[in-house]
């Protein structure tokens, strides 16, 4: 039996969590987490599932996307088939062709992992890399001490805070109350965490979600953002070693996340909170 592109239902989209949880491990390369899935789960689970691509064989789901944009697809593979050619051959056709349905014509992006034989194919077809992002890592099989910060795990009713946050964090942000329950409705968000750090006074200055895919795997941090009103005083470098601390109690091996390598001060944060930065990854691009 060959190689079928599909998109899933609402009820399949627990069969693709499950997938994307299996494939996280220390040493395998960094890839879409089940994170991923769980923060774009704020639109909801219609719009979820309608975004989301699966290659699978035999029944069996060996690869997918997620359409972060119509012409973003971020694809996870099995990591035992990373370099399986027939499935970097059929990938890299799929996301070529509009007719296929998993990108729009024109200036369209592929993520993939380190290794991916897709890469090779793509790159060899014309398509060019993009710029860099910066993945850092926090291994967490040493103690993390406690953040020296007020963190609160926020629940239903401090979502609108963890709102808040969000939305003074990143410009044109939107976010929203009815977006928080949406997310925290998902599967995914059965292992993660929202967490609200607070000044002296109570107030709400910074935020992250952590997700975790299992015991004894790698953590993840999507997204951390620090008040306007509040930057320069600490604050991310706190709240990040706080989701360094909370993934550890949730039984992760490891905390990592990525940002633009143009974002300087983001990188500089995570350092300072104990981070290592890893080897760049980019993007490819195929241009109109």
């Amino acid at each position: 039996m060959g190689l079928e592109l599909g998109t899933p239902s609402v009820d399949g989209l627990r069969d693709v969590v499950t997938a994307l949880r299996e494939w996280q491990g220390e040493g395998n390369p960094r890839q879409l987490h089940p994170g991923d899935i769980g923060w774009y789960w704020r639109f909801g689970a219609e719009q979820t599932a309608a975004a989301i691509r699966t290659w699978s064989r035999d029944g069996g789901i060996v690869a997918l996307g997620l359409l972060d944009e119509a012409d973003l697809v971020r694809i996870a593979f099995d990591p035992s088939l990373l370099q399986d050619a027939e499935l970097a051959e059929q990938v890299a056709a799929d996301v070529a062709d509009p007719a296929r349905g998993v990108l729009i014509e024109g200036q369209v992006f592929v993520e993939s992992p380190p290794g991916s034989a897709v890469k090779e194919v793509l790159s060899a077809a014309g398509w060019k890399l993009e710029d860099p992002w910066v993945p850092v890592r926090r291994d967490l099989s040493e103690p993390v001490p406690a953040p020296e910060l007020r963190v609160d795990v926020i629940g239903a009713e401090e979502a609108h805070e963890r709102v808040t946050v969000q939305r003074e964090s990143f410009d044109g942000s939107t976010f929203t109350n009815e977006r928080w329950f949406a997310m925290a409705d998902g599967i995914p968000y059965a292992d993660a965490r929202c967490l609200v750090g607070r000044n002296q006074l109570g107030e709400s200055v910074a935020a992250v979600t952590v997700w975790s895919a299992g015991e004894g795997k790698p953590g993840y941090l999507e997204p951390m953002g620090v008040h306007r009103l509040h930057r320069g005083r600490g604050y991310g470098e706190a709240i990040t070693v706080a989701a360094a601390y909370h993934l550890q109690q949730m039984g992760a091996s490891s905390a990592y996340t990525c940002t633009p390598a143009f974002n300087v001060g983001a990188v500089a944060t995570y350092e300072a909170a104990g981070f290592v930065r890893q080897p760049d990854l980019r993007d490819l691009r195929r241009d109109a």
